[in-house]
């Protein structure tokens, strides 16, 4: 859902010149992002092994580490991170809606709620791909990055919950039949193994390998985006900005050099991480 942009206004100079650059995610927005891919590729890592324990692959990283039991332990440790940033993210997002009454955080060009614009622009993208039509324009948030949000939504309702029911099984057991236990770990496995072929395919192609932002999108670890960025991937937004005199509360500083390169680094690492364990997975699950 969308937060509040907080900016710091450019320098006389940097807009004279028509360099500009506009703030699109927060500092909290953008840490929530560190937290969840961070703890995404821990669960990744270390739930791979326990799910192929009889590769060779999964048997060498048990033995570096210290067993499968260990591997286990940092498996429920990544699992405790991630379900404490998606509570509060959750607890964030009805605090600003019911609490704050922001507007747009359920409905709107600025939610990321799907709407009826979203199942437009999917036809027209499919048009435009096949050259059958312009390129639609989109708003804050293209169809996609809707697409990619609820997905990771549902997974940790689905795979959080079973993750538990297997970790507190006598709890559950109280009111959970038998079979349904044995069906949440045939759950578990199968949506952890979901998710981790749609992150690390579908989700690094949209975000960071289309023609768009290759080699890498660098706007979820800087937070902010040129202005010419800003008038191609987001025209609606930009167009309606401008129309309510809003795009000036936008503007932010450029961010240094230094902190670029080490972003990079930091995304090319995870990606690398990310792309090495789809291959794992394929060889392992094929194999």
């Amino acid at each position: 859902m969308p937060d509040s942009v907080q900016t710091t206004r450019t320098s006389a100079p940097e807009q004279a010149t028509g360099n500009r650059h506009f703030a699109r995610f927060t500092a909290a927005q953008r840490t929530m992002h560190a937290v969840l891919f961070s703890t995404f590729l821990g669960l990744a890592a270390t739930g791979l092994p326990l799910r192929f324990s009889e590769s060779i692959w999964a048997r060498g990283l048990a033995k570096f580490v210290g067993g499968f039991g260990a591997i286990l332990f940092f498996h429920k440790f990544f699992a405790i991170a991630l379900t404490i940033a998606f509570l509060v993210h959750v607890k964030d997002i009805f605090q600003r809606a019911l609490v704050k009454r922001e507007k747009g955080v359920f409905w709107g060009a600025t939610s990321m709620v799907a709407n009826w614009k979203d199942v437009k622009d999917i036809f027209a993208h499919m048009r435009w791909f096949i050259g059958l039509g312009q390129r639609p324009k989109f708003d804050r948030y293209a169809y996609w990055e809707k697409f990619d949000y609820w997905a990771v939504f549902w997974g940790m309702i689905v795979i959080g919950f079973s993750g538990y029911a297997m970790w507190f099984a006598p709890f559950f057991a109280h009111f959970l039949p038998g079979w349904a236990l044995n069906a949440v770990l045939v759950i578990h496995s199968e949506e952890g193994l979901l998710a981790i072929l749609f992150i690390f395919s579908i989700h690094f192609v949209n975000t960071h390998l289309r023609p768009d932002s290759f080699p890498m999108d660098m706007v979820i670890f800087t937070g902010v985006e040129s202005e010419e960025e800003f008038k191609h991937k987001r025209p609606l937004e930009y167009q309606r900005m401008v129309a309510e005199g809003k795009l000036e509360s936008r503007l932010a500083e450029k961010p240094q050099k230094w902190f670029v390169n080490f972003s990079r680094i930091v995304g090319f690492l995870a990606i690398s991480v990310g792309l090495i364990l789809l291959i794992l997975t394929l060889t392992a699950y094929f194999g």
